[in-house]
């Protein structure tokens, strides 16, 4: 049997953690950011979890 392919477009914007889980940006942070608070610019800036849900889907796209 061959080879899985990565899908290279989820390779890009998601992550594995050491524990497994799937690490992702958050959204709303690529423009309009003049009406955002500061507060809310710098919490973006992290990086959030991918839920349970969409992590079994998004597991399977990203095989290695």
């Amino acid at each position: 049997m061959p080879k899985m392919k990565t899908h290279r477009g989820a390779a890009k914007r998601f992550k594995k953690t050491g524990s497994g889980k799937l690490k992702r940006a958050k959204a709303f942070r690529r423009h309009i950011l003049t009406k955002k608070a500061a507060k809310t610019k710098m919490q973006l800036r992290k990086s959030g979890l991918v839920s349970e849900g969409d992590a079994r889907r998004i597991a399977q796209l990203l095989p290695y």
